[in-house]
């Protein structure tokens, strides 16, 4: 069998075919198909992904270019070339560990949508009004969720996920996360719960405006660089080569402008309102795609476009990515605590965890450079596993209490002892507990904060706590103490335990946490010490308060 290289360049297109082709035909021809072909096609389509990831993966050293530091480099012509745009596709150590992860989330999702079949859709009514309150307590009708749109729209949505991260040109990085959002929104829209409207509006407006202010900073960019490419590579070599690539008001604006635009779209401190409500009223396969992986794409546009093209506007903007980044872990946490519907605690619990990624954005400004990056993506990919896992694992708690609200769903262990275990892990493994992946990435976060004051790295740890706390209380709500009526009532008619589909759906994403948990180097030697070009200062950047915003 000729080597992996000699097909290196097909490899990231048929990951990206799988899903869109698999989503069209679906979406065309779905309603004439048996219900079995439209599952093998949903997960076929799915699992063409996992396999490239897990094959680029496998041989990422011998794939990649060393003059790019870009694996399974192709380009798809289009006809746009004069305008200096080009479908590049291409992997480098900070996107393909969230290639992996788009991929694995996708198979997850994608099982638990086809394990919906009969099950209660996620609200009170099919035809609520507009802007009515939630009311998750409610009991909703049965209805199927296997239907061909619905698995289309997913695929869609996986398909668009896995492109941003595969893009390695700046203008189709930004047009499949958008492309992405399309099909979020559809879905929302019409399978989501009874606040979806209200909840699928502010998202679509949010979205909109933080992906306009990071296309302002992206055009600035292609300007000032005078690259006539918006090929991430191209652009580094350009910037890297001149001697002052940017003035410092152009490194401010380009900087402030990304940071700002791919806040909003990683739901940053004070602009996250849109996130919490969009992951409890979204289906739950489409909580797990975008809270698991699509909120990371804005952590990814910092570590993978403005880190690296404008790196002289990250010591002005430092202070203030500090405090937000604290905002989303402190505030946002404590909120999280006060949370009594599993989904509610588990969306704002998401948004919390958002912070500690960007306390790792931060962490280069103290020197931490290129390692602060790997450990960034390393948290990201960790927080991602247990996030989607979790998320799952609250539909089929769902299932068994016919309710969400954590107080009227004690005692579910005794019917459900391995929903119990897989939630009680996930929800371990999202605290930090030693033995999975996020433990690593969180322990190299906090060591590159290190150069803080002492009062100001406490505020950082707080967040295991809170974490610790929110996670250990919703455990001993929904799985112990004494049998609530609603377990008596719904659990029986499900079964009791966890099903297969349901198993395959968390228990992939807790294995693979596991995994990297017990050998980290699975995820780290994708990062040697010169992997991210054009993120480490000068010199070090001295023990420092951030009390107050550098001057302009």
């Amino acid at each position: 069998m000729p080597p992996l290289a000699t097909y290196a360049h097909a490899v990231l297109p048929a990951a990206l075919a799988a899903p869109f082709g698999t989503g069209l035909v679906l979406f065309l021809f779905g309603r004439k198909l048996p219900p079995a072909v439209r599952a093998f096609l949903a997960l076929a389509g799915a699992v063409v992904p996992v396999v490239a990831a897990a094959l680029v993966w496998a041989n990422f050293g011998a794939l990649t270019n060393p003059d790019s530091g870009y694996a399974c480099e192709t380009r798809l012509p289009l006809g746009i070339a004069p305008l200096g745009i080009a479908l590049d596709l291409g992997v480098n150590s900070v996107s393909l560990p969230l290639f992996a992860l788009a991929a694995l989330v996708g198979f997850a999702a994608v099982v638990t949508a086809l394990s919906d079949k009969g099950a209660p859709v996620e609200r009170a009514a099919a035809g609520d009004a507009a802007g009515s309150t939630p009311n998750a307590s409610a009991a909703p009708p049965l209805s199927p969720n296997r239907s061909p749109a619905y698995l289309s729209l997913l695929l869609f949505m996986l398909g668009g996920m896995l492109g941003m991260f595969a893009a390695s040109d700046l203008f189709f990085l930004y047009i499949f996360h958008e492309f992405a959002l399309i099909p979020t929104f559809l879905l929302m829209l019409i399978w989501g719960g009874i606040g979806r409207r209200t909840a699928a509006i502010q998202m679509a407006v949010y979205l909109t405006a933080g992906a306009m202010v990071a296309l302002a900073g992206i055009v600035l960019l292609a300007l000032k660089s005078d690259a006539g490419s918006f090929n991430l590579a191209v652009l580094q070599a350009r910037l890297s080569a001149s001697p002052a690539p940017l003035d410092a008001a152009s490194a401010n604006w380009v900087f402030g402008l990304l940071l700002f635009g791919f806040g909003i779209l990683a739901s940053m401190f004070p602009f996250h309102s849109w996130a919490p409500a969009t992951y409890t009223e979204a289906p739950t396969p489409v909580s797990m795609l975008h809270a698991g992986v699509l909120k990371n794409f804005g952590i990814y546009g910092l570590l993978q476009v403005a880190l690296p093209l404008a790196p002289a506007g990250l010591e002005r903007w430092a202070p203030v990515l500090f405090w937000l980044a604290l905002g989303n872990v402190v505030l946002l946490g404590v909120v999280t605590m006060s949370q009594r519907n599993l989904k509610e605690m588990l969306s704002y619990s998401s948004v919390s965890h958002i912070g500690l990624c960007l306390l790792g954005v931060f962490a280069v400004s103290l020197g931490g450079g290129a390692t602060a990056v790997g450990l960034t993506v390393f948290l990201m990919f960790a927080t991602g596993l247990s996030t989607a896992a979790l998320f799952a694992l609250s539909r089929a708690t769902q299932r068994r209490c016919g309710t969400l609200e954590m107080n009227e769903c004690g005692g579910l262990a005794t019917r459900a002892p391995v929903l119990a275990a897989f939630f009680v892990a996930a929800g371990l493994a999202s605290a930090g507990l030693p033995g999975f992946a996020n433990f690593w990435a969180e322990l190299g976060v906090f060591v590159s904060l290190s150069k803080l004051p002492v009062w100001q790295l406490a505020l950082a740890l707080s967040g295991i706590v809170i974490s610790a706390v929110y996670v250990l209380r919703a455990a001993a709500a929904v799985f112990f103490g004494a049998e609530s009526e609603a377990v008596r009532a719904n659990a029986p008619a499900t079964g009791g335990d966890l099903r297969a589909a349901e198993r395959v759906a968390a228990g992939v994403l807790l294995a693979v946490s596991l995994a990297v948990g017990f050998w980290p180097r699975l995820v780290t030697d994708l990062f040697p010490p010169a992997a991210v070009a054009g993120v480490t200062p000068s010199a070090p950047v001295p023990p420092r308060s951030v009390d107050a915003p550098a001057e302009p």
